[in-house]
């Protein structure tokens, strides 16, 4: 199983469009692309809409309780939780050989300057997986404007820009199809 993912709860105020709509929507995008692409990858790529992150992660805490006696068959949890900025690559998570798997696939990314791993995938919602070694990502982009609308009535669909969303998108779509097609699990 593939597991991209973002969450739809939103704090006190606001409508939640960026924290977290945005992970959530370039996460069903991915999936939706893959779809329209007629494309079918060897191993399950799952798609899940996060919710109780705010309140302390019960819903994925929830999600791990139901499926973690199935944890050997996670390849990867992924999950887009800062916005839906001008994405630069991903935060990984796992062991050196499957941080140079990674490294490679996100070359593929080079046409739209997204190549960047950077040392640690973050995510209230995939941290239950890691903690047990399943490797985890998390999107990288610009934060610069992310506290301005971060838990705020500011945070609407307006924030959202198409164009930097459609990068997210791509990303996400990329790293899962390639990971959830190749012969061999990311290696733990």
């Amino acid at each position: 199983i593939v597991l991209v993912s973002g969450h739809l709860d939103s704090w006190d105020v606001g409508q939640g469009a960026m924290d977290d709509g945005g992970g959530a929507f370039i996460s069903w995008e991915a999936l939706s692309l893959i779809k329209d692409l007629g494309l079918r990858p060897k191993r399950t790529l799952r798609l899940v809409l996060w919710t109780g992150e705010e309140q302390g992660g019960i819903g994925a805490k929830q999600y791990y309780e139901l499926h973690k006696e199935n944890i050997s068959n996670f390849d990867i949890v992924m999950e887009s939780d800062e916005g839906t900025f001008r994405p630069s690559g991903l935060g990984f998570t796992g062991n050196a050989k499957a941080r140079d798997i990674m490294k490679e696939i996100m070359t593929l990314l080079w046409p739209i300057n997204v190549t960047d791993v950077y040392d640690h995938a973050d995510g209230t919602d995939i941290d239950y997986w890691m903690r047990d070694g399943v490797p985890g990502a998390s999107l990288h982009n610009d934060i610069s404007k992310y506290f301005w609308f971060h838990h705020s009535q500011g945070d609407t669909m307006t924030v959202q820009d198409p164009n930097q969303m459609n990068l997210c998108a791509a990303v996400w779509t990329v790293v899962s199809y390639v990971i959830a097609d190749m012969e061999e699990m990311l290696p733990r």
